[in-house]
């Protein structure tokens, strides 16, 4: 089944967003956020974490470093190396796919926001494949 990828568009992170939403299982190969806006000095970092739908959460990666005074295009991407592993982040827009995949249950997938909301704005990709057939994220 081919990859797809999905965009969560441009907002202020809070913790417990949602970002995205599966309806059947898929397969994550790469999940990234990019500032839009630049960040303020709070010292928020992130984390990624899914809910399958009647179970518990889990985090799929450790908290990145500090996302305070973030430039605009600096992004934070899931290493994918082990599910406490931080995210990187990189002021000079790049951005590294995963290693491997993370099995995504029909369910939420969303944001730790640790110390406080950014100020800034982030928008987040999700590329995945379906591992069921009809399978997606929103």
């Amino acid at each position: 089944m081919p990859e797809s990828t999905v965009l969560k568009s441009a907002a202020v992170m809070v913790n417990g967003d949602t970002l995205f939403t599966a309806t059947g299982d898929v397969v994550i190969t790469h999940i990234y956020s990019e500032c839009v806006t630049a960040n303020g000095v709070t010292a928020s970092t992130l984390q990624y974490s899914i809910t399958p739908t009647g179970l518990v959460a889990t985090t799929i990666s450790g908290a990145s470093s500090s996302l305070a005074s973030a430039i605009i295009g600096t992004t934070v991407s899931l290493d994918g190396t082990a599910l406490s592993t931080a995210p990187t982040v990189s002021v000079n827009g790049t951005a590294q796919g995963t290693i491997r995949g993370v099995l995504f249950l029909s369910g939420v997938l969303k944001i730790v926001v640790g110390v406080g909301s950014t100020t800034g704005t982030w928008k987040h990709y999700l590329r995945y494949f379906p591992v069921e057939a009809g399978a997606y994220v929103s």
